[in-house]
């Protein structure tokens, strides 16, 4: 799409031209050294794998992705630049698949750099490199999902603050129906064949078929579609904007 790596490059460079960018990343590690260590005691349960350290990343993106993704078009749309960004020679889908793109590539970087989790495991026993690895690339998809919601939502509101706590409400709500209690309200009214079908739109059902080493391409695929349909409900609705 037209104007993509463009628009790509200059979201990247605008997350690490201000402190907030490094502020992010340093909150991330930290949380996840505070929940790996202390609150799942990594070392006290006597497992070489990094499974405590994945179980968390649902929780911890819940709120950290839409702190990322709120200023993508409500920024845009408070400070008049949207009109002059879609007068660029620059195609829409190219704009929003580069925006994503670059919000997608932030997060990779603060995943990247829990590299010394991994480290750790390693040294204190022999895990499965192979699951550890499936881990990531489970927590990168799922940080794709979020992602792609939220920018989806920054691009309904000038508000950076209304589009944080409605992409953290509707995230939320991709989590919930993947609880067993949950379920089980549904079970109690529901036939068993759509129960199921809300139980495969789960985040936490999706992430933990894959994070659990052997790679099911549902979750990929279930993944890969939500980032797709969202990111089209972005364009349509900028389109509008535009209009």
């Amino acid at each position: 799409m037209r104007g993509t790596l463009a628009v790509f490059r200059r979201e990247l460079a605008g997350y690490f031209a201000t402190p907030v960018a490094y502020v992010f990343i340093v909150i991330f590690l930290l949380l996840t050294g505070i929940f790996t260590f202390q609150l799942g005691r990594l070392y006290e349960n006597g497992n070489a794998d990094l499974r405590i350290f994945f179980d968390w990343h649902p929780w911890l993106y819940l709120f950290l992705i839409p702190a990322i993704s709120m200023r993508l078009w409500a920024e845009e749309r408070r400070s008049g630049t949207l009109e002059l960004l879609l007068t660029l020679p620059i195609s829409l889908g190219g704009a929003v698949l580069g925006k994503f793109l670059a919000a997608w590539a932030f997060a990779a970087v603060a995943l990247v750099l829990t590299f010394p989790v991994w480290i750790t495991v390693s040294y204190l026993g022999k895990p499965d490199h192979g699951v550890i690895l499936a881990g990531y690339l489970g927590s990168l998809m799922l940080a794709g999902g979020y992602l792609a919601i939220g920018q989806c939502i920054s691009s309904i509101s000038k508000s950076q603050v209304i589009a944080f706590v409605i992409a953290v409400v509707v995230c939320f709500v991709f989590m919930l129906i993947g609880f067993d209690p949950v379920l089980k309200v549904f079970r109690g009214w529901l036939p068993d064949n759509i129960v199921s079908a809300l139980s495969s739109l789960s985040f936490l059902t999706n992430f933990e078929s894959i994070s659990k080493g052997v790679i099911d391409f549902r979750g990929v695929v279930f993944f890969g579609s939500l980032i797709g349909v969202f990111l089209f409900i972005n364009a349509v609705v900028i389109e509008a904007k535009k209009g």
